[in-house]
């Protein structure tokens, strides 16, 4: 059976699933507070309900909360790509709006996140030296309402 590009079950196959446990930046577009496009990589986790994608609102490495944050407040639409650099390539498409809570210190995502992609020594030592007072996190939870997936073989 073959699904159709927007559903959800997409989510399940094989090739979504080894994109979601990559350590492939996440790229989600939301619309600006001026109304004009934005696109930004991130870190991510799947959940498998949610696409996790945390970032800092305040720590004493960042000098500002970032401006997402507040632009996806008031506009929750994102549509979100992990895709392949190789040829032929891999794309998962995720459609969605983003769900913001704020979390005292390392959101549970992000530390996930960073022994994903940094192993497990090097996220260790990095999150001790940015988990200090202060530091809050925005959980920005994608829970997917329509999913693509391309592999340009057999889709």
């Amino acid at each position: 059976m073959t699904l159709e590009q927007g559903d959800l079950r997409l989510l399940e196959t094989d090739l979504a699933e080894r994109l979601l446990t990559s350590t492939i930046p996440a790229r989600y577009a939301y619309t600006a507070l001026d109304g004009t496009p934005r696109i930004v990589a991130s870190w991510f986790v799947w959940t498998g309900g949610e696409l996790v994608l945390p970032t800092f609102i305040s720590a004493p490495h960042v000098s500002h909360a970032t401006y997402r944050v507040r632009a996806l407040l008031a506009n929750p639409d994102v549509a979100v790509s992990i895709d392949t650099e190789s040829f032929p390539p891999h794309v998962l498409s995720i459609r969605g709006k983003a769900e913001i809570s704020e979390v005292d210190g390392i959101a549970a995502e992000y530390a996930d996140a960073a022994h994903r992609y940094l192993g497990s020594e090097q996220a260790t030592g990095y999150l001790a030296q940015i988990d200090q007072p202060g530091t809050r996190m925005a959980r920005i939870a994608v829970r997917p309402t329509w999913v693509a997936l391309l592999d340009f073989e057999t889709r």
